[in-house]
């Protein structure tokens, strides 16, 4: 009787999961329908006063979304006055809810990416999950990593679907 042996593990592919850019960086989102009188509308005098009395820096060192959930109309200088006051403490601030700092955050963490040790290799990039995983991502991984493996598939390795080939 022969051996089992590992065609996969043999083929030298480089198996790359797309929730290794999800990150553990802090996450908030600052919903300013709370700043709003009755949660509907803004008055100018009471919404400085807010921003005024915030603890800014607890969001020292996060990821934050400006966003409304509120169905009303929000001047864009509100979400501009926000940001002069969060400014100092954040890595960054977006606007949009939280699928919008997701994508923000994987795209900082692609960036990251030493592409180092993808040089001249196959690559498989895995992207079936549990987590939400923006389709934005797989456009910049792709472009990031073309300039530098030798090929690029997506999918499972047993079932993937070949994307480029230098």
């Amino acid at each position: 009787m022969s051996e089992i042996r590992n065609k996969i593990a043999e083929s030298g592919l480089i198996t790359l999961d797309m929730r290794s850019f999800k990150g553990s960086q802090k996450r908030i989102v600052i919903d300013i329908k709370n700043w709003l009188f009755e949660g509907m509308v803004l008055k100018e005098k009471m919404f400085r006063e807010y921003l005024k009395n915030e603890n800014w820096s607890q969001y020292e060192n996060s990821f934050v979304a400006l966003n409304c959930s509120a169905d009303t109309i929000v001047p864009i200088w509100a979400y501009m006055l926000i940001t002069k006051y969060l400014k100092p403490y954040p890595k960054s601030i977006v606007f949009g809810d939280w699928k919008s700092l997701e994508k923000k955050i994987f795209e900082v963490n692609i960036d990251n990416l030493n592409l180092a040790e993808f040089k001249n290799k196959r690559v498989l990039l895995k992207g079936c999950t549990d987590i939400y995983i923006p389709d934005e991502s797989y456009v910049q991984i792709s472009n990031k990593l073309m300039s530098t493996v030798k090929s690029l598939m997506f999918g499972e390795a047993c079932s993937n679907v070949p994307i480029f080939k230098a």
